[in-house]
């Protein structure tokens, strides 16, 4: 699927088409959840199916409203509701026993990582693009560059600044495959957007 445009550069639009193909995968698969598909062959579907179509460059439309971001979620909500045993505990239970993260903390991870790759120049992207450059005693916090628009606002660059600059200090910047490691464990709720 190629990222649709619209002229206000929203992205509720392309946001609807990828839950309705996500969830129209979901429904080729429920069929064999009645006959009580094995969780773990679940899960490997959601991974293998589903997850890439709704994370799919999601450093370039991730949703900042309520509404995209419940929207977007659901597609995880339906998706491990009818597992067995499962359809009465709460989605935050459901994905505890599951041992998997929110889709919005997924999207954060992958912000965070993909920010790793453009500081440490492992991408062909230039910093100077995305952060403002200026003097900092610690050469891994940035700084945002000015923006009065919304759209702006809400984008890449913008959202992961005050992220990444204020992340615990377990989060290890040795390198990439560390970084990934730990900050997929680290304690980040108060970035998350509701669930």
């Amino acid at each position: 699927m190629i990222f649709r445009y619209f002229g206000d550069l929203s992205s509720t639009l392309h946001i609807n088409s990828v839950v309705a193909e996500a969830h129209s995968v979901q429904q080729l698969f429920s069929v064999s959840s009645r006959i009580e598909m094995l969780t773990y062959l679940f899960v490997l579907i959601l991974h293998n199916d589903v997850r890439p179509l709704v994370e799919r460059n999601s450093v370039i439309w991730s949703p900042y409203t309520v509404k995209d971001i419940g929207n977007i979620e659901t597609v995880h909500r339906r998706f491990t509701k009818p597992l067995p045993s499962f359809c009465a505990l709460s989605y935050t239970e459901r994905l505890k026993r599951l041992n998997l993260p929110s889709v919005n903390l997924r999207r954060l991870h992958t912000d965070l990582i993909y920010c790793y790759n453009i500081v440490f120049r492992l991408t062909d992207l230039l910093l100077s693009d995305f952060f403002r450059d200026g003097p900092s005693p610690d050469h891994y916090r940035l700084h945002k560059k000015r923006c009065s628009a919304l759209v702006r606002y809400k984008f890449f660059s913008e959202r992961v600044v005050s992220i990444r600059n204020n992340l615990p200090c377990s989060v290890d910047f040795s390198s990439l495959t560390r970084f990934i490691c730990t900050v997929k464990i680290a304690d980040l709720p108060d970035y998350l957007r509701c669930l």
